[in-house]
């Protein structure tokens, strides 16, 4: 995305958010960008949201390693730009603290006995 369609979304987008500072403000740019408010959450979204949607962020879970295995892989083969050290620090650590791992993401698997009768053997 350009540096003038940059400036463009950004001023559009605190248009909808209002003035900064207010609790509704506040609430606007979560519901607008999906993003969970923390400290670093602007710099997801002026860097990450450049190339695709903030949900993709927030559909997804990892450690601070597996974040920064995603940037890695975006920056050798979707050009994601060099961030500074503290720049990737901060959105590693928004990340990780928001949008971490998660213990299982599947439900537990149904006990033989409330599983309906094999027709071609037995349940195991």
């Amino acid at each position: 995305m350009s540096k003038a369609l940059n400036t463009i979304c950004a001023l559009l987008l605190s248009l909808i958010i209002g003035v900064p500072g207010s609790d509704s403000n506040a609430q606007n740019a979560e519901r607008v960008t999906s993003l969970t408010l923390a400290e670093g959450w602007q710099n997801v979204r002026d860097n990450c949201t450049e190339c695709h949607s903030a949900l993709l962020i927030t559909q997804n879970s990892g450690s601070k390693a597996v974040w920064e295995s995603r940037i890695r892989w975006m920056q050798e083969t979707q050009g994601l730009h060099e961030l500074t050290p503290e720049l990737e620090e901060s959105i590693l650590n928004y990340l990780a603290t928001n949008y971490g791992q998660k213990a299982s993401s599947r439900r537990a698997p149904l006990k033989n006995l409330l599983l309906p009768s094999n027709p071609h053997g037995t349940n195991e």
